[in-house]
């Protein structure tokens, strides 16, 4: 059975006061940057302007842990909120998802009103159902994937990304080029996700480098702000695929930022879903009509297939991203003696069961092979 839902209502520009109504107790989950750089004041002076009573969680990591979530649902808890506002990037909207999910797994909390505010143009994690949760000990990231996940509200300004270091710009861009492609290829695509998925890719292409050459070009940022929304919509409904199983091993044992990881795989993963390096696939049908999309079809399905994946690799050059693992300062020692804990961890990931391509754990090691030294056909 096929299911295309959308519950997030989307808001352009600031439109939290538009809901103040609906709101007495607001618990805010955000990182330590949001505090200590005043911006959560876009937040909390809103919360003050209407008189509202509010706490700011604000212990959230990079990869937020097990141990984050734990805290937030305790502060949560004693808080007794009506409504949780995550305020920051993908990883303060994952914290606040997992918070907002085990505080009603245990405390039977009940119907929240749920808000989601990004500052980067990157996760999707806004309008999806699914938050990536980091065992640090076991170095595994855990993909939690419900609908209750998804946010009720999603709040997107253009002027909350425009001051994004170039760094932040590229990872979380690559990220979302993955998210579309991904969910485009997915073995789960229908007719719906094809179009979330589709208008998301050509709004990378037009958008993202002008982001990172001109960054306080916000019409450039909200183009990238709405194909991060876009490709949150149609991932959450068709799923993603090996390139992000592998991308959250890697981030774990290397701790290479999440976009960053997945801009890495991404040449070498498309080359093996469409069969590049060996014999072609039916999978490269789709990857031919991403080229379309893009204005780089060639006169051979193959052709085209590689035009794609040779563009993001030239994006990553252009955002002065490592396109190699062993570029991002990861050893060759340190590589492979956890080849085997990062294949095994791809393998089992949610995300790759969605994967277009059936694949083995030798398989995903020799993916994980050539992209440690930069080898595509």
């Amino acid at each position: 059975m096929g299911i295309f839902s959308v519950k997030t209502k989307i808001v352009f520009e600031d439109g939290l006061d538009s809901v103040m109504d609906q709101i007495q107790k607001a618990f805010i989950v955000a990182d330590p940057f949001m505090v200590s750089s005043g911006k959560i004041s876009y937040v909390t002076d809103c919360m003050e302007r209407a008189g509202r009573e509010y706490r700011v969680f604000s212990e959230v990591t990079v990869d937020p842990g097990i141990e984050v979530v734990t805290a937030g649902v305790a502060s949560m808890i004693e808080f007794q909120p009506d409504t949780v506002i995550c305020f920051g990037g993908g990883a303060a909207i994952d914290a606040a998802k997992a918070i907002v999910y085990f505080a009603d797994k245990t405390h039977q909390t009940g119907n929240l009103l749920f808000i989601a505010i990004p500052t980067t143009s990157g996760t999707g994690s806004e309008v999806s159902r699914f938050s990536v949760i980091t065992d640090k000990q076991k170095a595994i990231k855990y993909p939690l994937i419900d609908d209750s996940l998804v946010p009720d509200m999603a709040i997107l300004d253009a002027s909350l990304v425009a001051s994004a270091p170039a760094s932040i710009t590229a990872d979380t861009g690559i990220d979302v080029m993955t998210h579309a492609i991904e969910a485009f290829v997915s073995k789960d695509h229908n007719d719906f996700t094809d179009a979330a998925a589709e208008k998301a890719i050509k709004l990378v292409h037009k958008n993202l480098l002008r982001c990172y050459t001109t960054p306080d070009d916000l019409q450039a940022r909200q183009g990238m702000h709405n194909a991060s929304c876009l490709a949150g919509i149609a991932f959450s409904n068709a799923g993603l695929g090996l390139n992000h199983g592998m991308a959250h091993a890697l981030g774990a044992h290397f701790h290479i930022p999440h976009g960053r990881a997945n801009g890495i795989m991404l040449p070498y993963v498309m080359s093996f879903n469409a069969g590049c390096g060996d014999t072609l696939t039916p999978v490269v049908e789709r990857y031919a009509k991403i080229a379309r999309l893009m204005e780089m079809e060639s006169s051979s399905i193959r052709q085209s297939a590689m035009n794609v994946i040779r563009t993001s690799r030239k994006y990553i050059e252009k955002l002065n991203m490592p396109s190699t693992i062993r570029a991002a300062g990861v050893s060759e020692d340190d590589f492979e003696e956890a080849l085997d804990a990062m294949t095994a961890s791809a393998l089992a990931d949610r995300c790759t069961a969605s994967n277009p391509r059936e694949c083995t754990a030798e398989e995903i090691k020799e993916v994980f092979r050539k992209a440690y030294v930069g080898k595509l056909p």
